[in-house]
């Protein structure tokens, strides 16, 4: 039986190039390096701290439909098409595209040092696959602490992305594998081929495609997909983490459903929700839930 779970909070505080300066009335104000941008969010259901005017001076808002992540941006100033930020040691290129999100997910930072610091704590080169791993930079983070890294993603341009920020941040001759694939259907080959991994990334979105037209649905696909995963464990793995956005479900969801693949190893299991603080008002705001565990304890 699994121990009742204490849900944390974990913020990222360290950021320089990114703040949340506001939020509310469904919406939030944030500054991604030289710009502000106005977005949906609605989670915010309380006022803004901030005038009416610190928000109407912001270079862009994203106007959302009906549909996932659809919309388009306004722009009051013009925006590079891409520009470059940095978080510690990993630089990376943002960009506006035709969905409100702009490459980076600031409130992963958290995931990123604690990731960064469980490969250096193993003290031998770790094999990590990270699925659905979108603009790279948790496999940058892993790799540039001296793991060895498979990075699946069912997107070529975000790949690409992927490759764009690894020569940014110098990291050109780490060892990354770069694939283009169904998440589910590479963890199912890799099982067959008897391949093994120390550690997993998994940031499942709520709906999705893979390359030749594969449907994910988070809820319908994911215990299939953890099930694989457990195959593909080594021996004696090191950690595993999973992040969900948008999906009405608790971390206690992501929780039970980690321990039930991970209860035969000695080791840590935690879960809450990562968040991001405002600069205004210092309020907490929600961006996704997660569940991590580790074989041992390790101060990221």
């Amino acid at each position: 039986m699994a121990p009742e779970p204490a849900l944390l909070l974990l913020e990222s505080p360290d950021w320089v190039d990114y703040e949340l300066l506001d939020s509310g009335k469904g919406a939030r104000l944030e500054r991604f390096g030289p710009y502000t941008f106005v977005r949906p969010e609605h989670q915010a259901v309380w006022e803004p701290a901030l005038p009416e005017g610190r928000w109407k001076s912001a270079q862009g808002v994203f106007h959302a439909t009906s549909e996932e992540s659809g919309g388009h941006w306004e722009f009051t100033r013009p925006v590079e098409t891409s520009w470059k930020m940095r978080y510690k040691g990993l630089k990376f290129l943002a960009r506006t595209s035709n969905s409100r999100h702009v490459g980076v997910f600031p409130e992963q930072a958290a995931h990123w040092d604690w990731l960064a610091a469980q490969v250096r704590a193993a003290k031998t080169p770790l094999r990590v696959l990270n699925l659905f791993g979108y603009t790279g930079l948790a496999t940058l983070a892993v790799a540039q602490a001296g793991a060895q890294v498979t990075h699946v993603d069912a997107s070529k341009k975000s790949i690409g992305w992927a490759r764009e920020n690894q020569e940014l941040s110098g990291l050109e001759k780490k060892p990354i594998r770069w694939i283009m694939d169904d998440a589910l259907k590479f963890v199912q080959r890799e099982a067959r081929r008897e391949a093994v991994y120390d550690g997993l990334i998994l940031d499942p979105p709520k709906f999705g495609r893979g390359p030749k037209g594969e449907v994910w649905e988070v809820f319908e696909m994911l215990p299939d997909l953890l099930k694989a995963c457990r195959v593909i464990l080594s021996p004696e793995p090191c950690f595993l983490v999973i992040t969900a956005y948008a999906i009405r479900a608790s971390a206690l969801s992501l929780y039970y459903a980690v321990d039930e693949i991970m209860k035969t190893f000695p080791g840590n299991l935690s879960a809450g929700e990562l968040v991001v603080r405002e600069k205004s008002k210092s309020r907490l705001l929600s961006a996704a839930i997660f569940v991590r565990w580790s074989a041992r304890q390790v101060e990221s």
